[in-house]
């Protein structure tokens, strides 16, 4: 019997029956990955209760996080292609029966594969370069401040470690939700400017609603399956996994095809997927750091490693792949049509971060969990340089972002790193030719061709690549070339202190010149823009080679391997639990299958069949055509005719004939339109419909409630309180203690009974 999980060292004890091979014991000095920010962490601590006003905490962090990241690239040397485990500590043992499911084991330890390694490889690459970039950008608030800072940052790479490389659920939990605290934490850095404190709450808020699908999922893995470690569960899964080649989803109990969709939800929520995206764009209000570390290259993407670490349980469910596919387009184009119509560079940057998500989504939704693994690893680099580019504009431009008050940087003396940084990145998220980008978008995009009933996503993700490399050139023309102007933001005459009152405020962002001096053109008036130092420029700088030498991957592969299409990434990918290849992958587009995709495994012994939501249950399901073309084999020339279109539609809007930054051709375009720009300007209304649809409603109930809570709970509780007080206050004067009154109380008492006794003697 072929084994989906025979990369996780499955074996057979007797013919028919699949039991578990040993457990493979990993390298001890892989937990020092977990231990060097941890250091880091209470080094910056130090650094507080001692107040250092040095960079000490920055570069302490900058040398734990590069450790962490050659131990990294001593496990991905050293690796076999086998998972191993490396044991910590007994963290949770708790049992109450012989049965299944009575007995929860939690350790401390470490689940290593390919795809951990691949994971961490760009999580503290990228920690250790954007740290490099935050000891110049924060060097404003030398002191608690930049302590507090490079404290959260720490534990941000400890929180994100745990959730990578935990070798059970709960870990991953642990780190998930230490990722949402770091990103509450650090969104709400400036925690006296209102803006942030309400970026940091939502974002925050809207975690934990997602977190609460991915709680419920955990919980029901283990009701079902007796274990949250991922060895077991997978191995649990076996007769499920042979149900599903089979086409027997009937067979499969409703339980287990319900986990993957509460995974799914807790997945849309750190990774920003529709309807729970809304929290990311106004994390830019966070350090430019922030948005580059944890909103564009590493805790937005918790969520795509959730789907790919538990692929096999996905694909046990008829509906939860075709839902994270559709979501995940859905997104994608949403995002890209606000993306559009905004002036702020950074938010911009951000919606594009939520539709390149979506991206990933879609890819693991249509049976490319290849493309997937391989988008995210190129994504992590050239969004990750897109954000600090932008934020080496704002740090020059004392807070600076919006593209009609800045035009032609280029020019300016000292900023050529930072310009061609931003073609760099500019050209792999459109897709440009040859890209990183370009090889990535493409697998996923043929992808969705190929496989059956996929075609529609395959059309709006085609779609979306076009508004995507129009509004990246976008900033790029109005921005970066075109005729010089500039405006200083709102920072150079805010108040400065040590927490910046008026946003990313630091002391160095702002330099104004006395009158004697030169400014240029007259542009900005006395306001100077401050060039970027050495450590902004060389991450900036080390990034754009590596956003260029990634397209290398696609052509890369691993030694004594079979070679996979993509590269090194895919490769890498297919010896771990996501592996898996659609049986429509190695065939030409009109060959088909003939059966409906249910080949059994492939030469590389992953899973080959098509979830049957996703073959629309056709027993005769061929693999689709882009237009009666091989899609991969086209996708090559449409994807990068797309992406020209959108960058040549950007050049004629936007840098043909302007003469000024406020104003472009595409001004004129827009009465054409109607009122569909200023829904896109305003996010389609989606933030308004949540305040009034849910945030109001709960507002209303909750003062409803109040006032229930106060006039009837505590007004019974207030009658039962006043009885007693009653009945004390009326007797009380009888209780006077004075001789006369006692006499007369008994007169009275007397003449009662007298009465009474004279009314009943009348009878």
């Amino acid at each position: 019997m072929t084994n989906l999980l025979s990369n996780f060292c499955l074996a057979s004890a007797a013919p028919g029956a699949a039991t578990l091979s040993p457990i493979l014991l990993g390298p001890s000095e892989a937990q020092l990955i977990l231990a060097l920010p941890i250091i880091g962490l209470l080094f910056c601590t130090l650094c507080a209760i001692f107040r250092v006003k040095s960079k000490a905490p920055a570069f302490f962090t900058v040398a734990c996080l590069a450790g962490a990241f050659a131990l990294v690239v001593r496990l991905y040397l050293n690796k076999t292609g086998t998972p191993v485990i490396t044991s910590g500590f007994e963290w949770f043992f708790l049992e109450w029966g012989d049965g299944k499911g009575q007995r929860l084991v939690a350790n401390f330890s470490l689940y290593l594969d390919s795809l951990t390694i691949l994971w961490m490889l760009f999580v503290t690459g990228l920690a250790t370069l954007i740290a490099l970039y935050a000891s110049e950008y924060m060097a404003g608030d030398l002191g608690t401040g930049y302590c507090r800072f490079f404290a959260a940052f720490n534990l941000f790479v400890f929180s994100m470690s745990c959730l990578v490389m935990g070798d059970n659920l709960l870990l991953l939990f642990l780190g998930w939700e230490g990722v949402g605290l770091c990103s509450y934490l650090l969104i709400g850095y400036f925690y006296k400017k209102p803006s942030a404190v309400e970026a940091a709450k939502k974002a925050f808020i809207m975690n934990r609603i997602g977190d609460l699908g991915l709680l419920m999922g955990i919980g029901l893995t283990f009701v079902h399956f007796g274990s949250i470690e991922y060895r077991d569960i997978f191995h649990a899964a076996q007769p499920y996994i042979e149900a599903a080649k089979a086409g027997k989803y009937n067979e499969i109990p409703f339980l287990v095809q319900l986990i993957p969709v509460l995974l799914a939800i807790g997945a849309f929520g750190k990774s920003a997927q529709i309807p729970l995206y809304v929290w990311l764009p106004d994390a830019m209000e966070g350090p430019t750091p922030v948005s580059a570390l944890i909103h564009a290259a590493t805790m937005v993407t918790a969520g795509v490693y959730l789907v790919a670490r538990m692929y096999p349980l996905f694909l046990l469910s008829e509906y939860a792949l075709p839902l994270v596919a559709w979501v995940g387009a859905l997104t994608a184009l949403l995002a890209a049509t606000i993306g559009m119509a905004q002036f702020d560079i950074k938010r911009i940057m951000a919606y594009s971060t939520v539709s390149q998500l979506g991206y990933m989504f879609a890819g693991l939704g249509g049976l490319s969990s290849t493309g997937a693994a391989f988008h995210v690893v190129t994504h992590a680099f050239f969004k990750a340089l897109l954000f600090l580019a932008c934020g080496a504009i704002m740090h020059g431009f004392a807070g600076q972002l919006d593209l009609r008050k800045l035009s032609g940087i280029r020019r300016l003396k000292g900023w050529g790193i930072v310009s061609f940084g931003m073609l760099v990145g500019c050209l792999n998220l459109s897709g440009f030719p040859f890209t990183s980008g370009f090889f990535s978008k493409d697998m996923l995009i043929g992808s969705e061709f190929l496989t059956p009933g996929m075609a529609p996503i395959g059309w709006i993700l085609l779609f979306t690549a076009g508004l995507t490399a129009y509004y990246t050139f976008r900033v790029f023309f109005r921005v970066i070339v075109g005729p010089l102007h500039y405006e200083p933001g709102d920072e150079l005459h805010s108040a400065h202190d040590e927490h910046g009152h008026g946003g990313e405020n630091h002391n160095e962002h702002a330099h104004v010149q006395d009158d004697h001096q030169h400014h240029d053109h007259g542009h900005g008036g006395h306001f100077h823009p401050h060039a970027p130092g050495w450590a902004i420029n060389t991450v900036l700088l080390t990034l754009s080679v590596l956003s260029l030498s990634a397209s290398a991957l696609n052509f890369l592969h691993l030694p004594n391997q079979p070679h996979i299409e993509g590269g090194i990434v895919p490769e890498l990918v297919m010896e771990s639990s996501a592996a898996y290849e659609s049986p429509y992958a190695r065939h030409e587009a009109h060959e088909g299958t003939g059966d409906g995709g249910h080949e059994g495994p492939d030469a590389h012994g992953t899973p080959s069949y098509v979830p049957t939501a996703i073959a629309l249950d056709d027993p005769h399901a061929h693999a689709g055509t882009f237009l009666g073309w091989n899609p991969h084999a086209v996708m090559f020339y449409v994807s990068g005719a797309v992406g020209f279109i959108g960058i040549f539609v950007a050049f004629v809007l936007h840098y043909v004939g302007r003469t000024t930054a406020a104003t472009a051709k595409a001004d004129a375009l827009l009465p054409m339109l109607g009122p569909i720009p200023g829904w896109a300007q305003h996010k389609w209304y989606v933030d308004e419909f949540y305040k009034y649809s849910i945030y109001w409603p709960l507002i209303i109930l909750a003062n409803l409630c109040n006032l229930f809570d106060k006039l009837i709970i505590d007004g019974i509780v207030r009658l039962f309180g006043a009885i007693p007080r009653w009945i004390g206050n009326t007797i009380r004067p009888t209780q006077s203690g004075e001789l006369h009154g006692y006499a007369a109380g008994m007169a009275a008492g007397v003449a009662v009974l007298l009465f009474i006794v004279f009314i009943l003697t009348l009878r």
